[in-house]
């Protein structure tokens, strides 16, 4: 069975920072693209950031500058470093991989195939 598993939330103050870890169960992660999501209450699930095969990266305007998407040297885990949080980064954010094609990285939630359970991120004073 393949499934992700994401480690990492917590509460922050506004200018802190978090790290998100996305592990991959049953799979080589390394072979996926890998994308990570926010869903905040009573909006639509977003696309932040993406990492393809290659280590081409994607950023939503909102986080650009702020959040580095990378793979660890440790096999089959990706993270999401997030730095200067906002109250408005409070969410839940998902990690979720799809097979690499070589062809770039997707911030669409349709195009992914394995999600994380989510990790909650809360910020405020």
């Amino acid at each position: 069975q393949l499934y992700l598993v994401e480690s990492g939330g917590g509460w922050v103050q506004p200018g802190g920072s978090l790290t998100l870890a996305c592990s991959g169960s049953g799979f080589p992660l390394d072979d996926y693209d890998i994308g990570w999501f926010r869903q905040a209450p009573g909006r639509e699930r977003e696309g932040i950031s993406c990492l393809d095969l290659h280590g081409n990266e994607d950023y939503a305007y909102s986080v650009k500058g702020r959040f580095t998407i990378y793979r660890g040297s440790a096999a089959n885990t990706g993270y999401l470093q997030m730095d200067s949080l906002q109250p408005e980064d409070t969410a839940i954010y998902y990690c979720a991989a799809v097979r690499g094609r070589g062809t770039g990285c997707t911030r669409l939630v349709r195009d992914y195939h394995y999600w994380g359970q989510g990790a909650q991120v809360t910020v405020s004073s």
